[in-house]
C-alpha cells in the first residue's frame, strides 16, 4: 500500500509559480479553477460574483505562493484563500447570522428526507441551497461541503459555535422544506 504524501501534490508546478513562470500559473489555474469555482458560487450563489471571488483567490494565489511551504496540499491552500475572500465579501454584503441564545445550542439536527422518496437531482439541490438565507448557505456548506466542524466555522465567522449549530439546523431543516414541497 503506498502511503500519499498530499503536500507535495503539484509540487513541481507550484515551485515553478513560485519562479513567477506564467505556463505554470496557467497549469495551477486550470488544475483548480473550476473546483474553485464552485466552492465560490456555494459561498455567494451569484455567478458574476463567483468569477469575481474565483479571480480575486487565483491573484491571492499568485501574489503570495511564496508563502506556501507544502505544510498542506496545495489544493487545500487556495481553497482556504477561496473561502476567506468568499466570507469576507459575504461579510462587506451584510451576511445576516441569526445569534441565539444558549438556550438553543442543543437543537435537534433535522436530517434530509431519503432521497428515493423525493427523486433528489443535483441540480435540485443546488436550487434549494442558493435559495437558502445566506447564512444559513454559508454555515451549510462550510459544515457538509467543505468539512469544517462547527468550532471552526464559528473561528472562521466570529460567531458563537452554538450560532454555527443552529444556522446548520435552521439550514437543514429549510432545505428539507424545500426539497419536499
Amino acid at each position: 500500500m503506498t502511503n500519499l504524501n498530499y503536500a507535495d501534490t503539484h509540487r513541481d508546478v507550484v515551485e515553478q509559480c513560485k519562479r513567477g513562470h506564467r505556463p505554470a500559473q496557467f497549469e495551477l489555474y486550470k488544475l483548480y479553477s473550476k473546483a474553485m469555482y464552485n466552492v465560490c458560487l456555494r459561498m455567494v450563489k451569484n455567478e458574476a460574483d463567483a468569477e469575481d471571488m474565483l479571480q480575486l483567490s487565483f491573484i491571492d494565489v499568485f501574489t503570495k505562493i511564496d508563502t506556501f511551504q507544502f505544510q498542506s496540499s496545495i489544493g487545500a491552500w487556495i481553497k482556504r484563500i477561496v473561502l476567506n475572500n468568499c466570507i469576507n465579501f459575504l461579510k462587506r454584503s451584510r451576511m445576516q447570522l441569526e445569534e441565539l441564545n444558549d438556550r438553543y445550542h442543543t437543537l435537534q439536527e433535522a436530517e434530509l428526507p431519503d432521497e428515493e422518496h423525493i427523486g433528489l437531482t443535483v441540480e435540485r439541490i443546488n436550487r434549494a441551497l442558493f435559495e437558502l438565507p445566506d447564512g444559513y448557505r454559508v454555515v451549510f456548506s462550510l459544515y457538509m461541503l467543505e468539512g469544517y466542524d462547527h468550532k471552526e466555522i464559528a473561528e472562521i465567522l466570529h460567531i458563537t459555535e452554538a450560532t454555527s449549530k443552529s444556522q446548520f439546523s435552521r439550514a437543514k431543516s429549510k432545505l428539507r422544506e424545500l426539497l419536499t414541497a
